[in-house]
């Protein structure tokens, strides 16, 4: 009998199996734990990677955290080729980096390109984002420029003023509502109203409520003749940054300059005076309330007025409610004619920092007459080295006490004065009774302040520079330019810093720029059953809350945990450290007054404070010190805390 052979299957039908077959391998549907995070995910992205390393490391069976993969890179399987191909060449990744940012969610600043339009009359500008204005109003007599609503809301605004208003003659600019509630803002004045006459320019609402402000003015106001500026509201309650001034009203003819609300309810904001007024004529500067509330503030006035003649200078109300900070006055009004210095209420801080006035009011040639400082109502902590050794400084009510920020906070309450809230956010650290069910408590503002960024892929962060002797490259593949000053080169000089900074005393820290880093680290430090967790979401903060279910993690046993904080970085960069002897809690937390679930909160209490500063603000806030007590707090959004499974 003939036999018959059965005829080969189509070649499609054979790859449709082949298709099959890689996906029953790589996609995992919904497990037995309800992680459905994986399901349908391409094997060939940076997620579909991910999620197969984190199966090989993670040894149990547990839910993935979304909270984290959601942080994974949104690259396709495309785009991940061949971006992994130009990180390997940084000349051609730099070209692409406007595409490069947009596809993988990073951190970058548009690059801009001068705008040299001219105007000859009133400008109104209501809608205008990211622009370099050169050599714009140069030689304008008269009229006015109006920037209301400019760059409002952005998300990285970038703007550049170069010989702006050059030469005017009665020419005035307002600023008012400029870069407001921004993000990351990025603004620079060069050569702005040199040796313009007359007129003036008016800053109102500059930058408040900005994430993280910089802002530089380079030879601003340079040789004008009776040119005022007035900085009103300027960069309130922005989080943190930095306000360079240098060469700014160098050489002008009765120029007032006018700080009011400067800075004020900020954090961590850094000022800088550089040559600030040199050789001005009949100058007249007024700070006041300047800094007012602030936490850390950083002020540097560095030969602030040297060799002016007949200026005056009035700080009221400097500093006034802040928490520590510093101000630092070196070879200010150094060698000045006939000037005087006013100083009301400075430095009364909530909690003390450091005053170091160096040279200053220093008299120069036996032909200058010394200026006039006079001090009333002065802080404490200050130190004064060749300083108007003249005679020519008075020193009203001046305190050379220190009382403790406990102190201050009570004598706060007694008076009536409100505390100040850097210091002692209500609900920031409490004590490890208060995690049980019933207690009500206040919610400190857990919201991450950060811009959203993605992790990048292993495979490409670990072909791009990491480090501060490589920061000229970095530099270049993310367009930070040759000012050192800039947005991108602090934000990479910083983290790079923080990165390479030695461990504290029985710390181990590492950065981390990747998912599988982070994963790396937790279980060298952990072991392979390790579990993240993080506060389900902001709901509550500002407010009081209610905790429900209370549940300690390992039984509530000591234990150690790795917390990770993220860093600012273009993509996103966490800063992980071990933690030993904590015990971390999980806590349903209520509406006190509905008693409806609004959060799952993740906190974290630190056993051995032996280690930490006595200023900490939770010391100030519980009324302790250093080893006598335990210390918790909740983990803040997209912070995280890893531990052993239980």
């Amino acid at each position: 009998m003939r036999s018959t052979v059965a005829a080969p299957p189509p070649l499609a039908l054979l790859l449709l199996f082949f298709v099959l077959y890689i996906s029953s391998f790589f996609n995992v549907g919904v497990a037995a734990g309800g992680d459905s995070t994986a399901a349908g995910e391409n094997p060939f992205t940076p997620k579909g990677y991910l999620i197969r390393y984190w199966k090989k490391q993670i040894s149990n069976d547990l839910p993935k955290p979304e909270f984290l993969l959601s942080k994974a890179s949104p690259l396709n399987a495309a785009q991940f080729a061949a971006f992994s191909k130009l990180a390997a060449d940084q000349n051609s990744l730099s070209t692409q980096l406007p595409e490069f940012c947009a596809k993988a969610d990073l951190l970058c600043f548009p690059d801009l390109t001068p705008s040299l339009e001219k105007h000859s009359s009133d400008v109104n500008f209501a809608t205008y984002r990211n622009k370099n204005f050169t050599n714009y109003g140069t030689g304008r007599p008269g009229g006015v420029d109006a920037f209301s609503g400019y760059s409002e809301g952005e998300n990285l605004p970038i703007d550049s003023f170069r010989r702006y208003s050059r030469d005017g003659v009665g020419h005035n600019e307002k600023f008012t509502g400029y870069a407001t509630e921004a993000n990351v803002a990025d603004q620079s004045f060069n050569s702005y109203g040199t040796a313009a006459t007359g007129g003036g320019g008016e800053f109102t609402k500059y930058n408040s409520e900005v994430n993280v402000p910089n802002l530089r003015f380079t030879a601003y106001s340079d040789s004008t003749t009776g040119h005022s500026q007035s900085f009103t509201e300027y960069t309130n309650q922005a989080n943190a940054g930095d306000e360079k001034f240098t060469s700014y009203g160098k050489k002008s003819v009765g120029a007032t300059n006018e700080f009011a609300g400067y800075g004020k309810d900020s954090n961590v904001m850094g000022s800088t005076f550089n040559n600030y007024g040199e050789k001005g004529d009949a100058a007249n500067d007024t700070f006041t309330s300047y800094g007012t509330n602030t936490n850390n503030p950083q002020n540097n006035f560095r030969n602030y007025g040297t060799l002016g003649s007949s200026a005056t200078e009035s700080f009221k109300g400097y500093r006034e409610q802040a928490n520590v900070g510093d101000d630092n006055f070196d070879s200010y009004g150094k060698n000045s004619n006939a000037g005087k210095i006013d100083f009301v209420n400075y430095g009364k801080s909530f909690n003390e920092g450091t005053d170091k006035f160096t040279g200053y009011g220093k008299k120069g040639d036996s032909s200058n007459s010394s200026p006039t400082v006079d001090f009333k109502v002065y802080g404490v902590n200050n130190t004064f080295k060749e300083y108007a050794k003249e005679g020519a400084a008075t020193f009203s009510t001046y305190e050379n006490k220190t009382s403790s920020a406990q102190e201050e906070a009570s004598l706060a309450a007694v008076n009536g004065r409100k505390v100040n809230k850097w210091v002692v956010e209500p609900g920031k650290f409490f004590r490890e009774a208060m995690l049980k069910t019933g207690t009500v408590m206040p919610m400190p503002d857990i919201r991450d302040k950060m811009p959203k960024r993605s992790f990048l892929p292993r495979a490409i962060v670990s072909k791009l520079p990491f480090s501060t002797s490589k920061l000229a490259e970095l530099k270049k593949i993310f367009h930070a330019g040759d000012d050192a000053d800039s947005s991108m080169a602090k934000m990479l000089t910083d983290a790079l810093h923080e990165c390479e900074r030695a461990p504290s005393p029985g710390e181990t820290k590492r950065c981390v720029a990747s998912i599988e880093d982070m994963i790396d680290f937790a279980t060298t430090v952990l072991g392979r059953n390790v579990v993240v967790r993080t506060t389900a979401n902001t709901a509550g903060h500002g407010g009081d809350i209610l905790l429900g279910e209370v549940k300690g993690v390992n039984g509530g046993k000591v234990t150690r945990s790795v917390s990770c904080h993220q860093s600012l970085y273009p993509y996103l960069l966490y800063y992980c450290h071990s933690v030993p002897k904590v015990r971390v809690y999980e806590a349903d937390i209520l509406d006190p007054n509905t008693k409806s679930k609004i959060n799952h909160g993740v906190a974290i209490c630190h056993l051995d404070t032996s280690s930490w500063s006595p200023g900490h603000g939770s010391f100030v806030l519980l009324g302790s010190g250093p080893g006598k007590i335990e210390v918790c707090h909740w983990i803040f959004e997209n912070d995280m805390t890893w531990a052993v499974a239980d």
